[in-house]
């Protein structure tokens, strides 16, 4: 089966590039891996509050992806697979990828202005050495465009 690794934030763009994904998926036979980055906290003295900051950032992160994938099954009816990990995000992203040889692209979603995303940003440069595609998703569609070109 063909999957596609989304990386999902608060941004519009995370939301487009889902559903493009979630739309390609639909189209191919395919499924939705849904990965949110919960970044790794600077260094606190004092263990607890540091272990609270963490669980807090987790928790968000995970609702963040329960949310998505809510939209997803009742937009495409496809039950994605979620994953929430903290730490490097190119580091997660390249583990994930390794472990999983039904992931057919990633699917990254761009910013409608501004400059592009630290992880566009690192996996544009790198493209050429990634196992799978690298789909950039510009954060200017509208869903009509996104369905017609999904």
């Amino acid at each position: 089966m063909r999957i596609y690794l989304t990386v999902i934030d608060e941004t519009p763009e995370a939301e487009i590039a889902l559903r493009f994904s979630a739309r390609r998926a639909v189209k191919t036979g395919g499924g939705v891996e849904i990965l949110a980055l919960v970044e790794q906290q600077e260094f606190i003295a004092f263990g607890g509050v540091q272990a609270t900051i963490e669980d807090e950032a987790r928790r968000h992160a995970e609702g963040l992806v329960a949310k998505a994938a809510g939209t997803l099954l009742e937009e495409s009816g496809l039950r994605p697979s979620i994953t929430v990990r903290q730490g490097d995000g190119p580091k997660i992203i390249r583990e994930l990828l390794a472990a999983n040889r039904e992931v057919a692209a990633l699917v990254l979603g761009a910013a409608a202005d501004g400059p592009p995303g630290p992880l566009v940003t690192h996996f544009a440069g790198q493209a050429g050495t990634l196992p799978v595609p690298l789909m950039i998703i510009p954060g200017n569609l509208d869903r009509e465009a996104i369905d017609r070109l999904s």
